[in-house]
């Protein structure tokens, strides 16, 4: 048993991805990853999950290209059509809620679910 990245995720730039041990990324998975993603050990992406470390500043005249890294700890679990934006820390056995939209990051053995992306309670399986 070791990683698996399925044949239909995309990964924008696999150089800006760092896996550890027994990490899934499922099919559909979409990791634009203009940033550093890390991805700890077991930690899992679900089908459709969208982890996205780029954008733009709305608010220059250029539009600036805007890039930050993404941490996805140990043990966590990003379920299916997630959206993880810029900048976001997934802690460890953290928990993201299918369809969720996380723009903050999500303290270590958290559910968090909705758009956006709240606690909706803490959990310890260790």
């Amino acid at each position: 048993m070791g990683t698996r990245i399925y044949p239909r995720a995309t990964i924008w730039a696999p150089l800006n991805l760092d896996c550890g041990r027994v990490v899934a990324i499922a099919d559909g998975a979409n990791i634009y990853n203009t940033s550093l993603v890390v991805l700890e050990d077991l930690a899992i992406v679900s089908q459709d999950a969208y982890v996205c470390c780029g954008s733009h500043d709305f608010t220059s005249l250029a539009f600036d290209f805007i890039s930050r890294p993404i941490v996805i700890e140990r043990e966590a679990w990003i379920a299916a059509r997630d959206i993880l934006l810029p900048g976001v820390t997934i802690g460890r056995g953290a928990v993201v809620g299918a369809g969720s939209v996380v723009r903050n990051d999500v303290p270590a053995w958290t559910v968090y679910a909705g758009n956006p992306a709240v606690e909706i309670k803490k959990y310890d399986r260790r």
